[in-house]
């Protein structure tokens, strides 16, 4: 964990296998529950970094397994809590070539519920690494 001017950040490393996703989701409820969300609020944050680490974890299987791990960034700013879900596996040139190994896909239940549960949703491709990055942001509302 680390205290830097953006807020505190907490990350978790889990190997890229569905039977860690649970790992994921008790951290980010223990993370989550320390902020004063409502029960459903971390539920809904919950069940989003379940969904991110499912489609990172396919997008690395489907990647051979070459980058086995999967890790999640926490930040807890005063009004927000953002977490980046983050693979490295590499990105497919063709889409419909293996549409199952999209980390986030709004046709897919998945990625609509990841748009309906969290305030702000982005994936983007880090220029340094080249890791797959699916940003999400809740915000507090009270």
């Amino acid at each position: 964990m680390a205290d830097d001017a953006a807020g505190v950040r907490v990350e978790l490393t889990i190997p890229a296998q569905p039977a860690y996703v649970s790992v994921a989701r008790l951290a980010i409820l223990g993370i989550a529950s320390r902020m004063p969300f409502t029960y459903d609020e971390v539920e809904d944050i919950r069940l989003a970094v379940g969904e991110a680490c499912t489609h990172a974890i396919a997008r690395v299987q489907a990647a051979d397994g070459a980058h086995p791990n999967v890790r999640i960034v926490c930040t807890v700013e005063p009004r927000r809590l953002q977490i980046e879900v983050i693979d490295d596996a590499p990105a497919t040139e063709a889409p419909e070539a293996a549409p199952e190994a999209s980390p986030f896909d709004e046709a897919q239940l998945g990625g609509v519920l990841i748009r309906i549960l969290m305030d702000e949703v982005e994936q983007r491709t880090d220029p340094e690494t080249g890791a797959h990055v699916l940003r999400m942001v809740k915000h507090l509302l009270r």
